[in-house]
C-alpha cells in the first residue's frame, strides 16, 4: 500500500535512514514498499540490497518530483529500465536547471501517480491518481468516484510509527524544513511540512480507512506487483577499451612485457612467474579494461608533461608497475598481489593516482570527453558523491538560528568539548542544567541530527566509467565545479559493481614539476624518475638522517622530522615504515611508540607476543600497515581471508555499521577464545585494529609516498633554490610560504620584493635572487596582475609611475598597493614621494594598443622633504605579503639613529602623530611610518 516513502535522503525533509524505514515497515507487516525520495535516488541501492534479504520486503524504486513544495507526481519504476527512465527524467533538472514538466512524459517503464488535487482530466495507461485519507471526504463528489480503477491509495511515509518517537520525528522534520528555507520556525509556511500522520499503518488500519473504496487497495496491490528492481554486484565498468576484448587482452600482455624489459632488464624467474600469475588473475576476474583505462589516463598525463604518482593497494601489482601506473617495485618490498586483487573476494581493485593540483582538472576533462564520446548523449562517466552530514557544531548553529537564539548563545551552545565538533561531544555548557527550555530543545534535537545527511558532496577523487549509462543506477546532479556527480557514495558504487578510478590532486607533485622545469630551463636535464639512483644517493641519505626535509613531500612536518631522527634511518625501507607509523591510527594507539622502542632496543622485541612477532617480524610484531591487520586477523584470530578483508574494510566508520562487519567482530573474539588466546591480549589487539579506522596506510601506499618523497629529496639535495621556489609557487605544503623563503635564504638565496618590471605572476628565480611574484601580494586583484604582465610583454618595461598609470587602467587603491609593497622601487623614489605623485597624477587610464604618437611628461611637482623610515617597509610587507623580508628579529628592537616612534605599533604611532597631515595622504600610509618634515 506504500508507494510514497521518504528516507533521510529526502534531504532536510525525511528523518529515517533506509534501514530504519525497512525496520518500521517490517513491524507494520508491510510486504512491499516504494522508496520515493524527493529528487533523489541515493537510498535505492541500500533499499535493494537490504529489503528482501534482511527484512523480507519487496523493494520498489521511485522518485518524487516536486516544483518547490508542490508535488507534481510520483514516479515508480516497473523494472530497471524504468528506473533508468526516471533517472533520465530527473537528471536534466539537477544537471542544468531544466524545469520539470507539469505533466509526466510518456515513459514505457514507469508508472506515475498524481495528487488528487492536481490530476489531469485524462490519464494514460501508466498513470494513476493517488488518494490520501484526507481526500476521501471529497472523492464521492468528484468525477473520479466513477473511475475508481484509475485510483490508488496514497499513504506517504516520513516518520516512525512508534507513538513515543513520532512527535520527535515530526519536530525534527519541522526544524529541518526551517533550516532548508533559512527562516525561523514561527515563519515556516505550513505547506512546507509533511502531515504529522505520515507513518506506517497496519493492514487492518488501512482497510478501515479505505473501507468505502476497497478497490483502491486492490489497484495499489496490482501496481506494486507490476514493479520490481534488482541490482547485482557484477563488474559494470566499461568492458572494452579498444576494438575488441581480444585486442584489449593482447594490448595488456604486450604492454606489460614491454614494461617488464624497462623495469627489470634482467628479470628473474620469480619476476616472470609473478607477472604471468597477475595477468591470469586480471583476465579471470574481468579487470583488463580497468587496467587499460588507468594506463590510458597515465599516458595522457605524461603526453601533457603532467607528473603523477600511482599509490594505494595498486602499488602491490607488478603489472601496474610495468604499465607505468605506479613507480613502486612490489618485488623489492615483498608486496603481495592478493592485497590488491584477491580471487577469493569480489571487492574491485582500487588504484589511487595523484596529479598536481594544477593538472587534475585537465585529466578529468580528458576522461569525461574520451569515455563519453560517441555514446549518444548518455553519461557514462561521473564523479562519486559523498554525504555531507550534520555534525555537532553545524547542527547546533543551524537549529539555534531556526529557533531564533541570539548569536552569543548559539556560539556558546555549539562549542564542542576540546573543539572536537565532528565527534559530536557537546561542551559543558551544552550539558548544563541551567539552560532554558528552548536551549535544551536545541541540544536535544541537535543530537537527533548528528550523522544525518545534510546535502550531497563530492568524493575527493572518485570517477566511474561504466559500460551502460550511469543513469541506469542513479540520477546525476552538477555542483558548481561542473562535472556530473552520482547521488550515491563509493560504498554503494562498490555494491553495484561500479569500480571507481581515484584521480586525486596534491601540491607535492606541483612542487616537483615546477622545480624540474626551472632546472631544465637552465639547460640541465634530470631524470626525476630515476628512483633506484636516488635510493643510493649519499646526499639524500644525509638529508633523511638529519631530518633536513623541509619542503619535501610527506616528510617535512616537525613530527616526521623528529621521527626520522629517532628512527636513525637513511634508506628507502626505513622511509616507507616512517610514512606509515606517523599516521594517527598507529600513533594514537601507542603502536608508534612501541615500534620506536623495539627498533632502537633489540631486547625490547622479546616483549612482543610471540605469535605476533612470528606474523610480523619486519615490524617487530607491531601492526604498522593495513596488511598487518589482514595477517593478524587470518593467522592470529583464524578468520578466512575474505573475513579478514571485511575486518580491514571496517576501518571506515560507515562500513562498521554494516551487519557483515558485526558478524566478523563476533567471530574474531570467538575464534581467539577457541584458540586459547588470553582475553586481555585479544581485546588489546582488537583495540589496536580499531585504532586503524581511516588513519592507516597499505604498505604499497606508504611506498608510493616514499617514492615521491625521494623525488623531492633529490631536488632539495641538488637543486635547493629551484625546489624551494617550486614549493613557494604551489603555495607551500605543511608550512606558510614565508617558511620556505627562509629555507631558501639558508641555501644562499636573497629574497626581493615584487617589482612590476621583473616579477611574474609567482616567484621567479634569477641566479640566486628570488623575486616575489605579483600574485604574492594580498589584495592585488588578478585582473590588475594580468593587465600589468600583458602590457609589459607587449610594450616593454615601465619607466616610472606616470608611465604605469598611462599604460595600465589601475584603480588608485591598486596603484597604492603596488607602491607600498615596493613594486616601483626601480624609479629611485621613496614610497612617500610616489604616494604623493599618485595623488597628483592618477587619472584612470584607458587600454590603448596603438601607442601614443607624442609622449609628454607631466612636470613633477615640488614636494617638501619627505622622510622614509625603513621599518615602514616591514609594516607594509607584513600587511601585504604576510611576512617581512628583513630579518624578523630586527623588528623587536629600535635600530640606532631611528626615531623611537618607528618601532611602535600602528595604534601607538598614530596616537603620537601630529594631527596636521598633508591633504591627499592616506591615514593607513601615514600610520605605516612616513611623515613630512614640514609638519
Amino acid at each position: 500500500m506504500y508507494i510514497n516513502c521518504h528516507s533521510w535522503f529526502s534531504f532536510k525533509y525525511g528523518v529515517m535512514k533506509p534501514e530504519t524505514l525497512l525496520e518500521e515497515a517490517q513491524k507494520a507487516g508491510v510486504r512491499a514498499l516504494a522508496l520515493t525520495d524527493i529528487h533523489c535516488t541515493a537510498g535505492i541501492p541500500d533499499l535493494v540490497r537490504l529489503a528482501e534479504k534482511d527484512y523480507g520486503i519487496k523493494p520498489i524504486a521511485g522518485i518524487e518530483f516536486r516544483q518547490g513544495h508542490r508535488l507534481l507526481y510520483i514516479g515508480l519504476a516497473k523494472d530497471n529500465n524504468g528506473f533508468q527512465q526516471l533517472c533520465e527524467l530527473l537528471s536534466p533538472h539537477l544537471l542544468d536547471g531544466e524545469t520539470l514538466p507539469e505533466r509526466a512524459p510518456e515513459l514505457s517503464g514507469a508508472f506515475f501517480i498524481y495528487p488528487f488535487s492536481a490530476a489531469p482530466a485524462q490519464l494514460r495507461p501508466n498513470e494513476r491518481i493517488g488518494i490520501k485519507p484526507s481526500d476521501l471526504t471529497r472523492l464521492p463528489f468528484s468525477p473520479w468516484a466513477k473511475r475508481t480503477h484509475e485510483l490508488v491509495t496514497l499513504l506517504p511515509v516520513t516518520f516512525r510509527s512508534n507513538p513515543g518517537s513520532s512527535p520527535g520525528d515530526f519536530n525534527t522534520h519541522r526544524l529541518l524544513r526551517t533550516v532548508a528555507k533559512n527562516t525561523v520556525v514561527s515563519m515556516l509556511p505550513s505547506e512546507e511540512l509533511a502531515a504529522p500522520d505520515e507513518s506506517f499503518r497496519t493492514e487492518e488500519e488501512v482497510r478501515r480507512i479505505y473501507r468505502d473504496f476497497p478497490q483502491l487497495l486492490d489497484n495499489t496491490q496490482r501496481l506494486l506487483e507490476a514493479c520490481s528492481i534488482a541490482f547485482d554486484g557484477k563488474d559494470k565498468t566499461q568492458e572494452v577499451v579498444g576494438a575488441s576484448r581480444a585486442h584489449d587482452r593482447e594490448k595488456l600482455h604486450r604492454d606489460t612485457r614491454e614494461g617488464l624489459l624497462y623495469r627489470y632488464p634482467n628479470a628473474t624467474p620469480k619476476v616472470l612467474t609473478r607477472m604471468e600469475h597477475e595477468l591470469d588473475v586480471i583476465e579471470r576476474m574481468g579487470f583488463i579494461s580497468y587496467f587499460l583505462i588507468n594506463q590510458d589516463i597515465v599516458r595522457f598525463a605524461r603526453s601533457k608533461g603532467f607528473f603523477h604518482v600511482g599509490r594505494g593497494s595498486g602499488a602491490n601489482s607488478l603489472v601496474a608497475y610495468c604499465l607505468g601506473i605506479t613507480d613502486v617495485d612490489p618485488i623489492e618490498l615483498d608486496l603481495y598481489f592478493e592485497r590488491f586483487i584477491n580471487p577469493a573476494r569480489r571487492k574491485p581493485p582500487d588504484f589511487d593516482i595523484d596529479f598536481s593540483w594544477k593538472d587534475r582538472d585537465e585529466v578529468y576533462r580528458y576522461v569525461f570527453a574520451k569515455y563519453n564520446e560517441g555514446k549518444g548523449g548518455y553519461h557514462h562517466v561521473a564523479q562519486i558523491a559523498t554525504y555531507t552530514t550534520f555534525q555537532w557544531r553545524g547542527a547546533i548553529r543551524e537549529l539555534g538560528k531556526a529557533v531564533g537564539l541570539p548569536p552569543e548563545e548559539i556560539d556558546a551552545l555549539s562549542e564542542g568539548e576540546r573543539g572536537y565538533y565532528a565527534r559530536g561531544r557537546p561542551s559543558a555548557r551544552a550539558n548544563s542544567n541551567d539552560l532554558d527550555k528552548v536551549a535544551q530543545a536545541v541540544i536535544r534535537y541537535g543530537k537527533h541530527l548528528l550523522g544525518m545527511p545534510h546535502h550531497l558532496g563530492i568524493h575527493a577523487a572518485g570517477l566511474l566509467v561504466s559500460e551502460r549509462p550511469i543513469t541506469c543506477y542513479t540520477a546525476l546532479h552538477r555542483p558548481p565545479k561542473g562535472f556530473p556527480v552520482t547521488q550515491f557514495s563509493m560504498l554503494e558504487a562498490e555494491d553495484l559493481g561500479l569500480h571507481k578510478f581515484d584521480l586525486l590532486s596534491q601540491r607535492g607533485l606541483g612542487h616537483i614539476r615546477d622545480a624540474v622545469e626551472l632546472v631544465e630551463r637552465n639547460g640541465e636535464h634530470i631524470d626525476i624518475h630515476d628512483i633506484p639512483g636516488f635510493k643510493q644517493d649519499p646526499a639524500i641519505k644525509e638529508l633523511i638522517k638529519v631530518g633536513n626535509t623541509i619542503g619535501c613531500f610527506y616528510v617535512e612536518s616537525p613530527a616526521m622530522r623528529m621521527l626520522l631522527k629517532k628512527l636513525k634511518v637513511d634508506d628507502y625501507l626505513g622511509l616507507v615504515a616512517a610514512s606509515s607509523i606517523i599516521r594517527p591510527g598507529v600513533a594514537e594507539s601507542g603502536m608508534m611508540r612501541e615500534y620506536l622502542l623495539r627498533h632502537n632496543d633489540p631486547e625490547r622485541i622479546k616483549l612482543a607476543p610471540p605469535e605476533l612477532l612470528r606474523i610480523m617480524p619486519e615490524t617487530y610484531g607491531v601492526m604498522v600497515y593495513q596488511e598487518d591487520v589482514l595477517k593478524v586477523a587470518h593467522y592470529y584470530a583464524g578468520l578466512d581471508l575474505e573475513e579478514a578483508d571485511t575486518l580491514r574494510r571496517g576501518m571506515t566508520a560507515r562500513f562498521r555499521e554494516r551487519p557483515e562487519f558485526k558478524v566478523v567482530q563476533e567471530k574474531y573474539f570467538a575464534n581467539c577464545k577457541a584458540k586459547g588466546h588470553p582475553d586481555a591480549e585479544a581485546a588489546e589487539i582488537w583495540r589496536q585494529i580499531e585504532s586503524f579506522a581511516s588513519f592507516s596506510f597499505a604498505k604499497g601506499h606508504s611506498a608510493s609516498y616514499a617514492v615521491e618523497s625521494y623525488q623531492s629529496l633529490y631536488l632539495k639535495a641538488h637543486h635547493p633554490l629551484e625546489f624551494l621556489v617550486g614549493v613557494a609557487n604551489n603555495f607551500g605544503g605543511f608550512y606558510h610560504t614565508e617558511f620556505y623563503l627562509h629555507e631558501a635564504k639558508r641555501s644562499g638565496a636573497t629574497i626581493e620584493a615584487p617589482c612590476i618590471n621583473t616579477s611574474e605572476q609567482l616567484c621567479s628565480l634569477q641566479g640566486k635572487r628570488i623575486v616575489l611574484g605579483l600574485g604574492n601580494v594580498k589584495s592585488l586583484e588578478t585582473e590588475t596582475i594580468q593587465l600589468i604582465l600583458h602590457e609589459r610583454e607587449q610594450r616593454g618595461p615601465f619607466t616610472d609611475l606616470q608611465d604605469l598609470l598611462k599604460r595600465v587602467p589601475l584603480h588608485v587603491e591598486q596603484a597604492r598597493i603596488l607602491i607600498r609593497v615596493g613594486a616601483l622601487r626601480f624609479t629611485g623614489k621613496s614610497k612617500p614621494s610616489l604616494l604623493w605623485d599618485l595623488t597628483l597624477l592618477h587619472r584612470p587610464a584607458r587600454v590603448n594598443t596603438d601607442g601614443d604618437l607624442f609622449i609628454t611628461k607631466v612636470e613633477e611637482p615640488k614636494l617638501p622633504d619627505l622622510q622614509h623610515y625603513p621599518l615602514a617597509d616591514a609594516y607594509d610587507e607584513l600587511d601585504l605579503l604576510g611576512f617581512p623580508l628583513c630579518d624578523p628579529f630586527s623588528l623587536a628592537n629600535t635600530a640606532p639613529g631611528l626615531e623611537p616612534r618607528a618601532a611602535l605599533c600602528h595604534s601607538q604611532f598614530v596616537a603620537q602623530t601630529p594631527h596636521t597631515i598633508l591633504r591627499g595622504t592616506c591615514m593607513r600610509t601615514w600610520a605605516s611610518g612616513w611623515r613630512c618634515s614640514a609638519t
